[in-house]
């Protein structure tokens, strides 16, 4: 006998609606570390579409690291910093991190989305609103939601359009941007915005998730790009899931905004801290990060964003404005940057299409995601492959 679904009739339906518009999401799985050359589905693929930007996440260092904490303070972080999980390693990284980045304090999260919601919610409420562009992270959208703060984004890296959201508003509050746009690559122009904060009292907040370790003297990302400090931006966060290669998040910020935060900030106050043991290994790959090898591989980095723009700027594309490790190709609809990615598969290259709501409808794309990791062979497999695919594709639509 068919066992009685108990299964609501709407989220079937939602379900059904995201499989005829080529919108369902699936998880993989990898049987390798996260490298290049990985393994999925029992095939060999190299991988474009990861964002240990600098190739930090299975380097020897951090796994002997991250080892050797846990044989001394072991794995679990047992409860929230602000009862007893607040461990030597987590405040040996917070003060490491604040000197690397010139900050009075740094405060440690679970997760890059948690400090988002922690920062936005405790500083923004019905009377404090939050303008934000229009291609932030979810993640910032969110906190917003979260504080009932009145939200207005404005349009992408437009400061005169930011300009007019806080002339119009009666009260000043939150001004939130990413650093790098986690789908387009570019990078929102910070030495204007924080000039727009100071001018009308406003709290400017940058996640700089894609940009920290990649960017910047020293790796110190945006800021340093157009030579920022905390004073310039008050409240910067930052995450380790992408170029430092391990997990969880900080904001960077002052000792009044971090006392406020520590009480204020739900998500840092009742949630158990992050393991020790990835503290450790999140201090190793700092440090990885400040010496001569990280700009080793900021330097490989760089090479291969070069490389990768020489060559498909002849092919049918629409190629985003970026010189950062993200480097998204424009497709269009969703079914076709479906086929698109199938065919660069058969070809041994693995790089997931990305289609909305992560991105606007008829803006699905190929993001793509370079590492220092890769190869000069892997980068000329990628474009080989996508030289023959797109060609191929444009051949057949004629």
């Amino acid at each position: 006998m068919k066992p009685v679904s108990n299964t609501p009739a709407w989220l079937l339906a939602a379900l059904e609606e995201r499989r005829q518009q080529d919108l369902m999401r699936r998880t993989v799985t990898l049987h390798s570390p996260q490298i290049p050359h990985t393994r999925i589905h029992s095939q060999d693929y190299t991988a474009f579409c990861s964002n240990d930007y600098l190739g930090l996440a299975n380097h020897p260092k951090l796994i002997k690291a991250l080892n050797d904490t846990a044989q001394i303070y072991g794995v679990g972080g047992g409860s929230s910093h602000l009862v007893c999980g607040h461990l030597a390693p987590h405040q040996a990284l917070e003060e490491a991190l604040a000197e690397w980045l010139g900050f009075e304090r740094v405060m440690l999260f679970s997760t890059g989305y948690m400090a988002n919601l922690g920062v936005i919610s405790a500083l923004a409420d019905k009377h404090r609103p939050v303008v934000q562009d229009k291609l932030n992270h979810a993640s910032l959208i969110d906190g917003a939601v979260l504080a009932q703060a009145p939200l207005r984004r404005y349009l992408h890296g437009d400061v005169a359009s930011a300009q007019r959201l806080l002339e119009k508003s009666t009260s000043s509050g939150l001004l939130v941007t990413d650093g790098v746009f986690s789908m387009d690559g570019d990078i929102a122009p910070m030495a204007e915005l924080s000039q727009l904060a100071s001018q009308y009292g406003w709290m400017l907040m940058m996640d700089d998730a894609h940009g920290l370790g990649c960017l910047g003297e020293n790796g110190r990302g945006c800021l340093a790009l157009e030579g920022l400090d905390a004073t310039s931006v008050p409240l910067l966060v930052g995450t380790f899931g992408k170029a430092f290669g391990t997990a969880g998040a900080f904001v960077a910020t002052s000792h009044d905004y971090a006392a406020y935060l520590t009480q204020f900030a739900r998500p840092y106050v009742y949630t158990t801290a992050m393991s020790p043991a990835m503290a450790g290994a999140t201090l190793a790959s700092l440090q990885i990060i400040q010496s001569a090898e990280g700009q080793d591989r900021r330097e490989r980095l760089v090479r291969h964003v070069a490389y990768f723009r020489r060559r498909v700027q002849s092919l049918p594309i629409t190629l985003m404005p970026s010189d950062t490790a993200i480097q998204p190709i424009i497709i269009g609809d969703s079914k076709t940057a479906l086929e698109i990615s199938e065919q660069l598969k058969m070809r041994g290259v693995w790089c997931t299409a990305i289609r909305p709501p992560t991105v606007p409808i008829g803006r699905a794309r190929l993001r793509i995601t370079l590492s220092a990791a890769h190869s000069d062979d892997d980068l000329v497999l990628l474009c080989d492959s996508l030289e023959q695919v797109l060609t191929a594709k444009l051949f057949n639509a004629q």
